[in-house]
Protein backbone atom coordinates (compact mmCIF):
# COMPACT_ATOMS: atom_id res chain seq x y z
CA UNK A 1 0.00 0.00 0.00
CA UNK A 2 1.32 3.31 -0.49
CA UNK A 3 -0.09 6.56 0.42
CA UNK A 4 0.60 10.05 -0.79
CA UNK A 5 -0.09 12.77 2.30
CA UNK A 6 -0.77 16.25 1.57
CA UNK A 7 -1.12 19.02 4.08
CA UNK A 8 -3.40 21.10 2.79
CA UNK A 9 -5.30 23.91 3.58
CA UNK A 10 -7.92 23.43 1.07
CA UNK A 11 -8.65 20.57 -1.18
CA UNK A 12 -11.69 19.32 -3.67
CA UNK A 13 -12.33 17.19 -6.19
CA UNK A 14 -14.59 17.12 -9.08
CA UNK A 15 -16.13 14.68 -11.35
CA UNK A 16 -17.74 15.75 -14.69
CA UNK A 17 -17.07 19.82 -13.79
CA UNK A 18 -19.00 19.26 -10.23
CA UNK A 19 -17.40 19.34 -7.18
CA UNK A 20 -17.93 15.96 -5.24
CA UNK A 21 -16.07 16.29 -2.51
CA UNK A 22 -14.57 19.58 -0.42
CA UNK A 23 -12.37 19.98 2.90
CA UNK A 24 -10.75 22.87 4.63
CA UNK A 25 -7.47 22.37 6.41
CA UNK A 26 -6.33 18.25 6.83
CA UNK A 27 -5.07 15.95 4.26
CA UNK A 28 -5.24 15.19 1.18
CA UNK A 29 -4.70 11.69 0.63
CA UNK A 30 -3.26 9.62 -2.77
CA UNK A 31 -4.39 5.73 -2.00
CA UNK A 32 -2.69 3.15 -3.84
CA UNK A 33 -3.85 -0.29 -2.95
CA UNK A 34 -1.59 -3.30 -4.19
CA UNK A 35 -2.28 -6.76 -5.22
CA UNK A 36 -1.24 -8.14 -1.93
CA UNK A 37 -2.65 -5.68 0.74
CA UNK A 38 -4.80 -7.09 3.83
CA UNK A 39 -7.22 -5.39 5.79
CA UNK A 40 -4.72 -5.24 8.45
CA UNK A 41 -2.28 -3.04 6.18
CA UNK A 42 -5.65 -1.18 5.99
CA UNK A 43 -5.85 -0.69 9.66
CA UNK A 44 -2.13 -0.21 9.94
CA UNK A 45 -1.92 2.62 7.60
CA UNK A 46 -5.23 4.29 8.83
CA UNK A 47 -3.38 4.47 12.39
CA UNK A 48 -0.05 6.02 10.75
CA UNK A 49 -2.17 8.23 8.63
CA UNK A 50 -4.01 9.41 12.39
CA UNK A 51 -1.21 9.74 14.40
CA UNK A 52 1.19 11.03 11.99
CA UNK A 53 2.55 14.66 13.17
CA UNK A 54 3.12 16.95 10.42
CA UNK A 55 1.32 19.82 12.23
CA UNK A 56 3.36 22.57 13.63
CA UNK A 57 3.25 23.63 17.50
CA UNK A 58 3.70 26.94 19.00
CA UNK A 59 7.41 26.61 18.34
CA UNK A 60 7.35 25.57 15.03
CA UNK A 61 7.64 21.66 15.33
CA UNK A 62 5.54 19.21 13.72
CA UNK A 63 4.21 18.15 16.58
CA UNK A 64 0.78 17.90 16.12
CA UNK A 65 -1.27 15.31 14.19
CA UNK A 66 -4.26 15.92 11.73
CA UNK A 67 -6.82 15.55 15.39
CA UNK A 68 -5.54 19.31 15.94
CA UNK A 69 -6.70 20.71 13.21
CA UNK A 70 -10.50 20.36 11.29
CA UNK A 71 -9.47 16.07 11.33
CA UNK A 72 -11.09 16.48 7.63
CA UNK A 73 -9.26 14.08 5.17
CA UNK A 74 -9.92 14.17 1.19
CA UNK A 75 -9.16 10.04 0.37
CA UNK A 76 -8.28 9.64 -3.15
CA UNK A 77 -8.52 6.22 -4.85
CA UNK A 78 -5.46 6.02 -6.80
CA UNK A 79 -3.88 2.62 -8.24
CA UNK A 80 -1.00 4.33 -10.41
CA UNK A 81 0.69 4.10 -7.46
CA UNK A 82 1.11 0.23 -7.58
CA UNK A 83 2.91 1.01 -10.57
CA UNK A 84 6.10 -1.15 -11.61
CA UNK A 85 8.73 1.55 -13.17
CA UNK A 86 11.82 -0.68 -12.75
CA UNK A 87 11.96 -1.96 -15.91
CA UNK A 88 11.06 0.19 -19.38
CA UNK A 89 9.13 3.50 -20.30
CA UNK A 90 5.84 2.35 -19.54
CA UNK A 91 4.44 1.74 -15.82
CA UNK A 92 3.14 -1.78 -15.25
CA UNK A 93 0.02 -1.99 -13.18
CA UNK A 94 -0.24 -5.68 -12.66
CA UNK A 95 1.10 -4.91 -9.27
CA UNK A 96 -2.13 -2.95 -8.36
CA UNK A 97 -5.25 -4.90 -7.10
CA UNK A 98 -8.53 -5.61 -9.09
CA UNK A 99 -11.15 -2.62 -8.97
CA UNK A 100 -13.34 -4.98 -6.87
CA UNK A 101 -10.93 -5.88 -4.14
CA UNK A 102 -9.29 -2.68 -4.24
CA UNK A 103 -12.98 -0.83 -3.86
CA UNK A 104 -13.49 -3.11 -0.60
CA UNK A 105 -10.00 -2.32 0.52
CA UNK A 106 -10.38 1.53 -0.07
CA UNK A 107 -14.07 1.61 1.46
CA UNK A 108 -12.38 -0.30 4.41
CA UNK A 109 -9.32 1.75 5.02
CA UNK A 110 -11.82 4.81 5.14
CA UNK A 111 -14.02 3.58 7.46
CA UNK A 112 -10.74 2.94 9.57
CA UNK A 113 -9.37 6.59 8.92
CA UNK A 114 -13.03 7.51 10.64
CA UNK A 115 -12.87 4.98 13.93
CA UNK A 116 -9.35 7.15 14.92
CA UNK A 117 -11.49 9.85 14.82
CA UNK A 118 -11.41 11.56 11.18
CA UNK A 119 -13.82 13.45 9.21
CA UNK A 120 -13.13 11.19 5.94
CA UNK A 121 -14.66 12.62 2.35
CA UNK A 122 -13.91 11.05 -0.88
CA UNK A 123 -13.45 11.02 -4.76
CA UNK A 124 -15.83 8.59 -6.72
CA UNK A 125 -13.92 5.37 -6.98
CA UNK A 126 -12.88 4.47 -10.53
CA UNK A 127 -14.15 8.16 -12.36
CA UNK A 128 -11.83 10.62 -13.98
CA UNK A 129 -11.03 12.69 -11.08
CA UNK A 130 -9.57 16.68 -11.41
CA UNK A 131 -8.29 16.95 -7.65
CA UNK A 132 -7.60 20.62 -6.67
CA UNK A 133 -5.41 21.51 -3.58
CA UNK A 134 -3.42 24.08 -2.29
CA UNK A 135 -1.01 22.47 -0.37
CA UNK A 136 0.71 23.87 3.15
CA UNK A 137 4.02 24.41 3.12
CA UNK A 138 4.56 22.14 0.98
CA UNK A 139 4.41 19.18 2.74
CA UNK A 140 4.05 16.14 1.15
CA UNK A 141 4.92 12.47 2.98
CA UNK A 142 4.84 9.42 1.53
CA UNK A 143 3.93 6.39 3.36
CA UNK A 144 4.84 2.81 2.27
CA UNK A 145 3.73 -0.66 3.73
CA UNK A 146 5.31 -4.19 1.94
CA UNK A 147 2.73 -6.43 3.42
CA UNK A 148 5.36 -8.94 2.75
CA UNK A 149 7.41 -7.33 6.00
CA UNK A 150 4.54 -7.82 8.43
CA UNK A 151 2.74 -11.16 9.38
Amino acid sequence: MKIIVQRVLEAFVKVEENVVSHIDQGYCLFVGICKNDTLATMDLMAKKVSKLRIFEDEQGKMSHDIHSTTKEVLSISQFTLCAETRKGNRPSFTNAMNAQDAKKNFDYFNQALESHGLIVKQGIFQAEMKVHLINDGPLTIILEENHDTHS
